[in-house]
């Protein structure tokens, strides 16, 4: 007798299993299936954001940064450290650690909640059942009045420079170097390879970004991009736009990648090369040929703008549909889905979904960007204020970057918020909420702010959106 669920997820990423928990929470009979394993051969919950994505990434970058603050920044602080080094297996245990908590973390949600774990391969059949096939190759059909289908993205291959795991890595193997390469290559500048080339250029690495299209961040503001190409070229990362990559060939332990640019053909020797050129939905034999769902002409599942596909009673979220590959943008999805299961009118505001790049400095933005604005017709006032004018990021030394608040020049209302600088992340965040409730610039600007703090720093652009910035000098209004 086969078993019976009200909501069948497949996927345990931060979209399966947080809709996995709330459909547990709201009574809903609920059993989540997932099949990843760790190194030890352990189910492992969390997806790639808990095991080879968000997670481990973070933890590399702070210990990478805090490596390079003490080796370069600590003196103008009036710390004085004698030679500083870094034991990178020591680095790479540590995230291990981390991912294995929280991982564990979630295992324990699913027991706290009632949450039934499957460990297999999940198959969607007509009739909203489900194929599991377990690890040991036996076949259980799951029936479901609901499927939530979660099954996440994995990295982009491209012909020309083919994963070998040893040279040529991923970034799942990037995150698992043993040895800090002298000589790296990062095909792609997106959020991934910035971040994974910023851990390994702050352990010294020297570090080739290797990037197809002519401008570098396209979906950021353009001051936002301007400031960080800047910034990172400071840093040590050598971003060579246009440049596509047309083959490599391995030598033993290094790789001579070749790529066209303005220039022409070139040729560069490196130890190793990480492809970080996106990722793809995962739906390999997710979907029986009768299941009845449709995949877009980019082979995402077709969803509305409930994440319901076009079979009654099947969602999908996540990495899998359209929209951007953001954790925070799937875990919403799959609480919206359970709600809607539940009767309850819930919706998601897809204008409002933050974007983070974790470097330092970080970089984050919510909103549309002033280019966009502008090209849309859209009259905008816009306010920047600068970290060099905070008084917290001077104390912190830490003021490179600026606080960018964009407002409709007619009602005011704020339509974009891009951060560039420290505490990046959680200063749009601020934006967002201001943002989701429909606030002005003035509105912004009449909340009092603690001081001193970096949120000062939003309150200062929002306020120079008006020409009323009070540490900086205003713009005069043509």
């Amino acid at each position: 007798m086969s078993q019976k669920f009200d909501v069948v997820v497949i996927g345990a990423g931060p979209g399966g299993y947080v809709a996995a928990i709330k459909a547990a929470q709201l009574g809903l009979k609920t059993a989540c299936i997932e099949k990843y394993q760790d190194k030890e051969g352990k189910l492992a919950l969390g997806g790639t954001c808990l095991n080879v994505g968000c997670i481990p990434s973070k933890a590399l970058l702070d210990s990478s940064w805090k490596f390079y603050e003490a080796k370069n920044g600590f003196a103008v602080h009036g710390i004085s450290t004698s030679e500083v080094s870094m034991d990178v297996p020591a680095m790479v245990g540590r995230k291990s650690t981390i991912v294995k908590g929280l991982t564990g973390g979630v295992a324990s949600l699913f027991k706290a909640n009632g949450v039934t774990t499957l460990q297999g391969h999940g198959k969607l059949l007509a009739g909203k059942k489900v194929e599991l096939t377990g690890a040991d190759g036996t076949v259980e059909i799951i029936e479901a009045d609901h499927v939530i289908l979660a099954s996440g993205s994995r990295p982009i291959d491209i012909p020309p420079a083919p994963v070998d795991h040893k040279v040529i890595v991923d970034s799942t193997g990037a995150l698992e170097f043993q040895a800090v390469p002298e000589r790296l290559c990062v095909i792609g500048a997106g959020v991934i390879g910035l971040e994974l080339g910023s851990v390994w250029a702050r352990l010294g690495a020297k570090v080739t970004v290797l990037e197809a299209l002519d401008k570098f961040l396209p979906a950021a503001d353009e001051a936002v991009s301007k400031e960080a190409m800047k910034t990172f070229t400071k840093q040590g990362l050598d971003i060579k736009l246009g440049a596509r990559v047309t083959g490599s060939k391995v030598n033993g332990d290094e790789a001579v990648v070749t790529y066209t640019d303005a220039a022409g053909e070139q040729n560069i020797t490196f130890d190793r090369v990480i492809v970080a050129v996106g990722r793809r939905p995962v739906t390999t034999d997710l979907l029986a040929a009768d299941s009845g769902v449709d995949l877009d002409e980019r082979g995402f599942i077709y969803v509305d703008d409930f994440c319901t596909t076009s079979v009654p009673g099947v969602y999908a979220i996540g990495d899998v549909v359209r929209g951007l590959m953001l954790a925070h943008k799937a875990s919403e999805e799959g609480i919206m889905v359970v709600e809607r299961i539940k009767g309850h009118k819930a919706q998601m505001n897809y204008n409002l979904i933050p974007s983070v790049i974790y470097t330092h400095p970080e970089i984050a933005w919510v909103g549309k960007t002033e280019q966009t604005l502008k090209a849309e017709g859209v009259e905008v006032n816009v306010g920047t204020f600068p970290f060099a004018a905070s008084g917290r990021a001077m104390a912190a030394n830490d003021t490179g970057g600026f606080v960018k608040v964009i407002a409709d020049a007619k009602t005011d209302r704020v339509v974009g918020v891009h951060v560039i600088g420290p505490g990046a992340a959680e200063l749009v965040q601020q934006g967002a909420i201001a943002m989701e409730f429909g606030s002005s610039a003035e509105d912004i600007g009449m909340m009092v702010f603690s001081h001193p703090t970096l949120s000062e720093a939003l309150h200062e652009a929002a306020l120079a959106v008006n020409g009323g910035a009070i540490h900086i000098q205003n713009r005069k209004k043509r």
